[in-house]
């Protein structure tokens, strides 16, 4: 028999989750994850070499371009099978493999049936060497990371020439409550540096606003070819951790000489912070200039809190509104499904909140600006190595004034 007060206790139980966990860092095959340091709130900080492909002209030299992202993958994946063949044939037992007419085949192709004098099945053992084989190369990459205590880093040089090319390092968490999310990495912000890298002219000697940055991998993309981005996003400890990411690839903008000044930029307040004695501040010379050159803003899975989303595309009215020039605006979601007990199925509430917004956008009239919407289909190549999904999309506005 339930005692009453213990059974009144057991209808009060809930259960919570507040753990957002990014799988970017799981699913690619980059070259390694330190643990380097616990942050101000005792999170450890990872730091992670996400892969670029530099190699741009090999891509306007062929059709790559005109292709559907399907293909590319589809290609990618046919060269993968082509290896795992290869590799698998050249087994070091020296074991044949004999099809139904008893020619030698490889032991990753399709092994037919085989049968004796007597008509009895014989079955085709696979050998040691295809089990190992299908273990060191599973479907997707398993990352393990390494702890290291900060500053043990020890690189060879011909390894930091490497990097030096074809790494970008940022430094993120790996799961936070919700409201820290801006510490990991997120895929909506590889879309958008792919786009920039492919339409590398459209960015360059630009002043860019990155907003809800986050860790600021997409501004350290852009300013490979900007002149100036501000990246912005709210918290000391998170913009202090975009300030670290930033001094990590300076070599990356060097080249282009493109200045990056991590900036606080709230979007539930209408006025920039000035107070000196803040960090992350604004100085009065760095508000003319954002106001005076901007032609690009830009904010990569930052739609994930209907609240949030509301703030942002109040806080796109309100700058568009201030700068001088007219101005294009780029957006990446990726569209989650959720199962949600109030509707009882599969959801993509947060999704449907954006295009709400951004549909109000466009039909928004008030004599000053219009502003004119358009989806990019996410057919452009890779730059950085990562997992594109069907669910990742890039949005365009272009805000001008109506005279």
């Amino acid at each position: 028999m339930v005692d009453p007060e213990e059974e009144e206790v057991m209808e009060e139980i809930t259960f919570k989750s507040d753990t957002v966990l990014s799988d970017v860092h799981l699913n690619i095959p980059n070259k390694r994850h330190l643990m380097v340091r616990l942050n101000a709130v005792g999170q450890p900080v990872f730091q992670s070499q996400f892969k670029l492909l530099w190699n741009r002209d090999s891509w306007k030299d062929t059709q790559v371009k005109d292709k559907k992202q399907k293909d590319i993958q589809k290609e990618n994946t046919e060269q993968d099978d082509r290896s795992i063949q290869d590799s698998c044939s050249k087994n070091s037992n020296g074991i044949d493999f004999l099809n139904k007419n008893e020619t030698q085949t490889s032991p990753c192709m399709r092994i037919e049936a085989l049968l004796d004098n007597d008509g009895d099945l014989e079955v085709a053992r696979r050998p040691r060497v295809f089990s190992e084989t299908k273990q060191k190369e599973p479907s997707r990459n398993k990352i393990h990371p390494k702890i290291l205590t900060q500053g043990a880093e020890n690189f060879n040089e011909e390894e930091q020439e490497n990097i030096h090319h074809s790494m970008v390092k940022i430094e993120h968490t790996m799961a936070t409550p919700l409201e820290d999310v801006g510490k990991q990495v997120w895929r909506g912000a590889f879309l958008l540096a792919d786009y920039i890298l492919f339409q590398c002219d459209l960015f360059r000697s630009c002043t860019v606003l990155e907003l809800g940055a986050g860790t600021g991998i997409a501004s350290i993309i852009t300013a490979t070819v900007a002149k100036t981005v501000y990246c912005t996003d709210v918290g000391e400890d998170l913009l202090t951790m975009c300030q670290r990411n930033v001094a990590l690839n300076r070599n990356l903008t060097a080249t282009e000489g493109g200045t990056i000044k991590v900036k606080e930029l709230d979007w539930l307040k209408d006025d920039l912070c000035t107070d000196p004695q803040v960090p992350f501040s604004w100085s009065e010379e760095e508000i003319s200039d954002l106001y005076a050159h901007t032609t690009i803003i830009m904010a990569a899975d930052v739609f994930y809190d209907d609240d949030l989303t509301d703030a942002l595309f109040k806080t796109l009215y309100r700058i568009t509104h201030n700068l001088k020039n007219a101005c294009t605006i780029y957006l990446s979601i990726e569209k989650r499904l959720n199962f949600t007990l109030r509707h009882l199925d599969v959801t993509c509430e947060a999704y449907n909140h954006f295009r709400f917004s951004l549909n109000d956008l466009e039909k928004l009239r008030d004599g000053k600006m219009k502003f004119i919407v358009e989806p990019i289909e996410a057919t452009f190549p890779q730059f950085l190595v990562y997992e594109r999904i069907e669910q990742l999309e890039l949005w365009k506005i272009i805000a001008a004034p109506t005279s």
